[in-house]
């Protein structure tokens, strides 16, 4: 399965929900954007070392941003922008997972629902 950036923070929040979602599955993975995001949110060295530790020490493999994702994520882009306010990152997300034939992980339904194909898990905090 693959996580959307919302469960690393609700887990940073302490949702046991999230973190036992986590512990659950049996392969860990996360996009390069996710990663991104949770380095970005980091307000210190410290911070992003944590980040680093909890990624590694569970196990989460990274998937790369490749040319098909890119392509993929732009064919979403124009087909869901205007219509469901689908964003740049949500965009590569989805399409890391449907190019990975993977389950997405998010809690974030209202913005991976109208992706046609994609397989996802709503989590409900």
């Amino acid at each position: 399965m693959i996580f959307d950036t919302d469960i690393f923070i609700w887990i940073q929040r302490g949702n046991q929900k999230a973190a036992k979602l986590v512990d659950r599955s049996g392969e860990r993975y996360l996009t390069v954007y996710s990663y991104l995001e949770l380095l970005q949110s980091a307000t210190d060295r410290r911070q992003q070392d944590l980040v680093h530790d909890f990624l590694s020490s569970f196990g989460f493999i990274t998937l790369p941003l490749t040319e098909n994702i890119g392509h993929r994520a732009l064919i979403y882009i124009e087909a869901y922008s205007m219509s469901h306010g689908l964003r740049a990152g949500d965009a590569i997300v989805a399409a890391s997972a449907a190019e990975n034939n993977m389950t997405l992980v998010s809690g974030n339904a209202k913005h991976f629902k109208p992706i046609k194909g994609l397989k996802l898990k709503v989590f409900k905090p």
